[in-house]
């Protein structure tokens, strides 16, 4: 079974007028920290805290979506999120415990299900039918 996962996206860009999306369309995306700027405010003037954060190019986006990668494991998984904080100096201790939150996170939405954050809420925006 293919696992879901989350992923970069410019699908619905402009919903919002604040949205952008700096990532590569398709790049594995995580939930990045919030810095003191936007801690209170998702349309904070950073933008951390209404966004996605991709695991290879480091960059950010306010829209991601739910997608299933075919021959793609739970190891992998674990192995792309550990590279991507150990790039950014991070500590990559917590991979394997952020990628089962990420996991958990999306089990229940649709492939196609495209998703924004609001700091700590992510809620779907849109669902795009195959």
């Amino acid at each position: 079974m293919a696992l879901k996962l989350l992923t970069a996206t410019n699908s619905t860009q402009g919903f919002r007028d604040n949205d952008f999306d700096w990532c590569v369309e398709g790049e594995l995306v995580h939930i990045g920290m919030v810095c003191a700027r936007d801690q209170d405010d998702p349309d904070g003037g950073c933008g951390c805290g209404r966004s996605f954060a991709g695991l290879n190019s480091h960059r950010a986006t306010t829209t991601a979506m739910v997608r299933e990668i075919p021959g793609f494991t739970g190891d992998d998984y674990v192995l792309a999120i550990r590279s991507s904080l150990e790039q950014q100096g991070c500590d990559p201790a917590y991979a394997e415990h952020e990628a089962a939150l990420l996991r958990c996170l999306v089990r229940d939405w649709p492939v196609g299900a495209i998703v924004e954050r609001r700091l700590d809420e992510i809620v779907v925006r849109h669902v795009l039918q195959p």
